[in-house]
């Protein structure tokens, strides 16, 4: 029994010192949270999405509780109701959130295009990406196998005719697509920037209209149309210049691909 105890009192005397150390150093080395971060936590609605521009809704209210001039209206997916939940909570002057919907910048659909390989693999963009960078004939346009469509938390995406196409009502701006897309393909536009370029094909204009008959041939016709200076051909690419740009749809009346749209966002 003796033995027993001279085993065992050692332990608890450590265990109760180690335990006793422990507390000392939560107290002295304890992080004090800002007591509005759970208030602002809650405001948000959890998307995790980082349309924002941060690293989830975690992220983004840390950084409103301690960085002043962090906007409360960053968050695309709650809106205008967030963003005043936000204004409120935090004692700031409420700015309304500018409604963002994602586009497709690719026409390549089945009528206009033709795979390159008959791809038996895994249904997935990315996956499909990694062989001979992807199935059709645009190595730049959309594969077609619906990662974004899977990704949508809203489900506003649908593969129609081989591309995806977005459903402007029904998305939310969160940016999930954009992130998802293998080729860098979509991007959140405003009600501001209804005009778009639908191609991303950066070859010459004869190789792009080989390969797809909707594709930007960088001819230039809308570059010298537009009288605002809002459109350039880069890299064999028509260019907006959203900063320039007031919609007026000329750059669309002139362009010979008809690759560049006017949508309704």
């Amino acid at each position: 029994m003796e033995a027993i105890l001279t085993a065992v009192i050692p332990v608890l005397i450590i265990g109760v010192l180690c335990a006793g150390m422990l507390v000392i150093a939560s107290k002295l080395m304890a992080v004090k949270e800002d007591e509005r971060f759970p208030k602002v936590r809650e405001c948000l609605p959890g998307a995790n999405c980082g349309a924002c521009g941060y690293a989830g809704c975690d992220g983004y209210a840390k950084a409103l509780v301690t960085d002043d001039s962090v906007p409360a209206n960053l968050c695309i997916p709650g809106g205008a109701d967030v963003a005043r939940q936000l204004s409120e909570t935090l004692g700031v002057e409420f700015a309304d959130v500018e409604k963002k919907t994602a586009v497709v910048h690719c026409l390549g659909n089945c009528d206009a295009t033709e795979d390159m390989v008959e791809y038996k693999g895994m249904e997935s963009c990315a996956a499909a990406k990694m062989i001979f960078g992807g199935k059709g004939k645009c190595g730049f346009g959309c594969i077609g196998l619906g990662d974004c469509a899977k990704a949508c938390p809203e489900q506003a995406i649908c593969i129609n005719k081989g591309i995806a196409i977005v459903n402007p009502p029904e998305c939310i701006g969160c940016g999930v697509c954009v992130k998802t897309c293998p080729n860098s393909l979509i991007s959140l536009h405003g009600a501001t920037s209804t005009t778009v370029v639908s191609c991303s094909n950066r070859d010459k204009g004869a190789v792009t209209r080989k390969a797809c008959a909707n594709g930007c041939i960088g001819c230039k016709k809308c570059e010298k149309t537009c009288q605002y200076d809002a459109i350039k051909v880069t890299n064999n690419l028509a260019v907006i210049d959203y900063d320039k740009c007031v919609s007026c749809g000329e750059c669309a009346k002139v362009c010979m691909a008809g690759c560049i749209r006017i949508y309704k966002l």
